[in-house]
């Protein structure tokens, strides 16, 4: 490992001298590090490479990390699934509406759906006006255009757009005169009773791919000619220059800009415009042939979320013996893509958390008759049943944590410490271990909860009394019974009432054999308490 370059490995220390433990920005400047930073000594121990830099500092590097290769941003046709419509003769990407809000597996399915195939469709939206800017808001931020912050698809009489009528809409890409361009577009249809009006989607990338295996030279001609987009209303001028398709310095395919529409006036040579017309007219045609064109029906109910950097949509024309109306609006993959990761975060955080409780839960808790996770799973269900608020039932649940880490975090069962005699202070560590993923309502009441005990043993000596044995010992261990002025002091605490309401959940949790359920009961309340 030592091979790697050495401002690369210290420009990626994680330790909290160079990097704040909170948000993980970086404490320095590239320029701060000595001229001549070399690897002073290196080891390998315990999954982990350790530094010794010429200057004297330490660093430590997960192997597992040091191991992963680049996944990019996902912006780029890297990591995309790129369709043709056969691809989607199962069925479409879709949720239910009231599924995808409750359940986050469900939510985050759908999400990466728009990352990596570019769209998805949730059923069963409420046909009311405005459902659309709560679905934007469901992941991320609503974009507001000129159009305002939601606009109406439907027949207008005065319409500023082609979309405003009835008429066929060949494939294309949104607002390509804007730059930045929304990156998603959303259409939740109220209406649909029209004949005709079917939705059409055909993925860009897949067309740019199969113009770049088909006419390399063509590709190269889209790729390096700056196209004007420019749109005029009495209110509005806008334009952009981009081209027809964008890559990046690798390049991949990151964007798609396509609108026959919106597309202005291009100056140059002769030689220059019949290349750029004879490449333009290839790509036009291949995102019209029909092995790439996926068409569906739009319900009542039915709201697409689509990359609008990517995908193309259609509309074929409709005859005005009924209605049709959608509603859409316009927001941005960066706030979706931020979604997505942080429900993958939490969702590997509870895997961690189920993990304890599966594994290192089942050994012993500090001589009682139950498991830590029968402990911890019981202490829940009494703040359960008590009606307690969902931050105690997590607080409940999570308590006792700490006694699988030592204080580094680094896992073990540190709660036979306790038993050795050696406070192993597991509430703070518990506490701090948790507070990566959950506010202070949750970690507070774990961080004081051996204290709560001190502090109820010191105003009520007859809870002394019904402490078990092993609680006892402990109790000891961990300072004793508060004095006049400890208990008064912790009485003033912010979380000092929530903390002994956790306290006797904790000493009723000892019963061997009680009911309770599983952990996985408790991972939505944990899920949506998670920051």
């Amino acid at each position: 490992m030592t091979e790697l370059p050495p401002y690369w490995l210290r420009d990626n220390c994680p330790c909290a001298e160079c990097r704040d433990p909170r948000s993980g920005q970086k404490l320095f400047q590239i320029n701060e590090l000595p001229d001549d930073l070399a690897v002073a000594a290196s080891e390998e121990t315990d999954g982990r490479l350790e530094v010794l830099w010429s200057d004297g500092h330490r660093s430590r590097y997960p192997l597992e990390w040091l191991a992963e290769e680049s996944e990019g941003d996902g912006r780029t046709e890297q990591g995309k699934r790129l369709w043709a419509a056969a691809d989607f003769a199962r069925g479409i990407p879709e949720a239910e509406w009231a599924a995808y809000l409750t359940d986050p597996a469900e939510q985050a399915a759908v999400l990466a759906a728009v990352r990596r195939s570019g769209f998805a469709v949730l059923r069963g939206v409420p046909t009311v006006e405005r459902q659309v800017l709560r679905v934007a808001e469901s992941f991320g931020y609503v974009r507001v255009t000129n159009y305002g912050e939601l606009f109406d698809v439907r027949v207008e009489p005065d319409p500023n757009n082609l979309a405003f009528t009835s008429v066929a809409i060949t494939p294309h890409t949104d607002n390509p005169y804007r730059d930045p361009l929304p990156t998603l577009q959303l259409l939740h249809c109220l209406e649909n009773s029209a004949t005709g009006g079917d939705s059409g989607l055909v993925d860009g990338f897949r067309a740019a791919a199969v113009l770049r295996e088909e006419s390399p030279e063509d590709f190269a001609v889209l790729t390096g000619t700056p196209v004007p987009f420019v749109f005029r209303d009495r209110r509005t001028e806008l334009r952009a220059d981009r081209p027809l398709i964008d890559v990046d310095a690798l390049g991949r395919i990151r964007e798609v800009r396509f609108n026959n529409r919106s597309i202005g006036t291009l100056r140059g040579s002769r030689e220059r415009l019949d290349a750029f017309y004879a490449a333009y007219r290839r790509f036009a045609a291949i995102t019209l042939r029909p092995e790439l064109q996926l068409t569906f029906r739009l319900a009542p109910g039915d709201c697409l979320v689509f990359d609008n950097t990517r995908l193309l949509h259609a509309r074929t024309a409709f005859q005005q013996d009924g209605h049709r109306h959608l509603q859409g609006c316009y927001a941005d993959l960066d706030s979706l893509s931020s979604t997505l990761a942080v429900l993958h975060r939490r969702a590997a955080a509870l895997d961690d958390l189920a993990a304890l409780f599966a594994g290192e839960g089942a050994g012993e808790y500090l001589g009682e008759e139950v498991t830590m996770a029968e402990h911890m799973l019981q202490a829940a269900a009494a703040a359960e049943a008590a009606g307690a608020p969902e931050h105690l039932v997590a607080a409940a649940l999570l308590h006792d944590v700490g006694h699988f880490f030592d204080k580094r975090g680094q896992g073990s069962l540190h709660g036979r410490d306790l038993m050795r005699g050696q406070d192993n202070r597991h509430s703070d560590t518990g506490a701090d271990w948790l507070a990566r993923w959950f506010g202070p309502e949750v970690t507070e009441p774990v961080r004081l909860h051996v204290a709560a005990k001190r502090y109820l043993c010191a105003v009520e000596p007859d809870y002394r009394a019904r402490l078990s044995e092993a609680s006892e010992y402990t109790l000891r261990v961990q300072g004793g019974p508060m004095d006049e002025r400890e208990a008064a002091d912790f009485a003033r605490l912010p979380g000092a009432e929530d903390a002994v309401a956790v306290r006797r959940w904790d000493e009723q949790a000892k019963v061997a054999g009680a009911p309770t359920p599983d952990f996985g009961h408790y991972r939505p309340l944990l899920a949506a308490l998670m920051r």
